[in-house]
């Protein structure tokens, strides 16, 4: 069996394949990994490597690392996938390392999805990790932290990848251009640099994208003088409109929902639309959007602008009314009002603070007075006796302290603070008032 299945040169094999690199010289991005001094060059130069898990998007080379490791490293590489190996695979890569052992051989063990791994196949890998039996290398695309037994993730250093730019992706469809042996070199095409820019953009910072974009463009060419050209026009055909699609369940989803968020916090009203764009047009759902500026409604601006919450949920009944295309449009007008809305989060502020307060008074009762009282027997007892309703009283207001409806043998608090932005000013000045009525009241009692 071939441990370290070199890239074949065979023309039916995808681009991505061919092109991937063997050394790593070849390795184009995550300089701050591979680059000079740094802990994965160091790993190759000296022959010793480490358990680590490669976090990061699809497309940035994390089982080109590991292959490349392995390799240079001269260990012999297992690879699995969490998703499709089960503890039988994992006692059987432990046995194979045995015997690799025996022969003066290390063992890599490369796996792929690692956020995967159940508790039974935790345990079994476990131990052979903390004997130094096998090597870890786990893939993931997900946060480490959030899915990986605490257990694993201590005896491995975390690696971070990052997305490739638009300037390496250019790099990587340049060589796989100009490569006779493994690329499309033969084929001699001329290609813009800004076409490259294109499908650089279009792939999203995912490598493997990238080259597989290249690839169906390439098969668009047009004959010219001893070789080929990619027309630009070819490209509308081969990027279409999922060019920008990315999984609803992965980081980019909840991070790109985030940047909405603190854009419209932040009042940068173009930035949000930015995101919100990104977002519909990678594939997510307009409604988690508008659900998330109802959130902000309340939670970022709140009485500072008390029309920004109902016309977060005109925008959401417009959209269900009207349909994608044009409800989308809705969308934005409820995230620019937001964004460019006066902000306060007083309402955010109080009632995390009224919640935290109540969980520490759990024989917290209502005064009688403001007790229902639906039968004799509770009239009897009290219950909505010395009740004042406010619509008789002077200013609607039943001043005070003897009617401030907080519970007798609690020290009174006050949980909300209104800013001095937008309508919440005049919020603060109301209640000033009734403060002062209060004031009087207790005093000529």
């Amino acid at each position: 069996m071939d441990l370290f299945p070199q890239a074949s040169n065979d023309e039916a094999a995808p681009l991505p394949f061919r092109m991937r690199p063997r050394k790593l010289d070849e390795y184009v991005g995550q300089q701050a990994l591979v680059g000079p001094d740094k802990p994965l060059r160091h790993m190759v130069e000296t022959g010793v490597v480490r358990s680590m898990i490669l976090w990061g998007p699809p497309g940035t080379g994390k089982t080109t690392l590991a292959e490349i490791l392995a390799a240079e490293s001269g260990a012999h590489l297992e690879h699995l996938s969490a998703v499709m190996a089960g503890v039988k695979e994992i006692r059987a890569a432990v046995e194979t390392a045995r015997v690799a052992k025996g022969q003066g051989k290390s063992t890599l063990l490369f796996l792929d999805e690692i956020h995967r791994l159940n508790k039974s196949q935790q345990d079994a890998l476990l131990p052979h990790v903390e004997s130094g039996l096998l090597t870890l290398i786990g893939a993931t695309t997900e946060n480490p932290s959030f899915e990986v037994n605490s257990a694993l993730l201590s005896r491995a250093r975390v690696h971070v990848l990052k997305s490739l730019s638009e300037t390496e992706l250019i790099e990587v469809m340049q060589r796989a251009l100009t490569d006779s042996e493994h690329g499309l070199g033969l084929r001699n095409i001329a290609v813009d640099e800004s076409v490259l820019g294109v499908l650089a953009r279009a792939a999203a910072g995912d490598a493997r994208r990238a080259l597989g974009l290249l690839e169906m463009a390439c098969d668009f060419t047009i004959p010219e003088g001893q070789g080929e050209r990619l027309p630009r026009e070819a490209l509308e055909d081969v990027i279409g409109h999922g060019a920008s699609a990315f999984d609803k369940q992965g980081d980019q989803y909840y991070d790109l929902l985030s940047a909405i968020h603190k854009s419209v916090r932040s009042s940068r009203p173009d930035a949000a639309l930015l995101y919100i764009a990104r977002f519909i047009q990678g594939g997510g759902d307009p409604l988690d959007v508008v659900r998330r500026l109802a959130a902000i409604a309340s939670e970022d601006v709140g009485n500072a602008d008390p029309r920004a919450l109902p016309l977060v949920m005109a925008a959401w009944d417009a959209y269900l009314r009207l349909g994608d295309y044009e409800g989308q449009r809705a969308i934005a007008h409820a995230a620019i009002h937001l964004a460019v809305a006066p902000k306060s989060n007083a309402i955010d502020k109080a009632w995390k603070q009224a919640k935290d307060f109540v969980a520490g008074q759990p024989r917290l009762e209502v005064p009688t007075y403001l007790r229902n009282a639906p039968t004799k027997l509770m009239e009897s007892l009290g219950h909505g006796q010395g009740y004042r309703y406010a619509h008789s009283e002077p200013h609607a207001y039943p001043a005070g302290s003897d009617h401030d409806c907080w519970p007798d043998e609690i020290q009174r608090q006050r949980f909300y603070q209104p800013t001095e932005y937008g309508q919440e000013k005049r919020y603060g000045q109301l209640m000033a008032w009734r403060a002062e009525l209060d004031a009087e009241a207790d005093d000529g009692a």
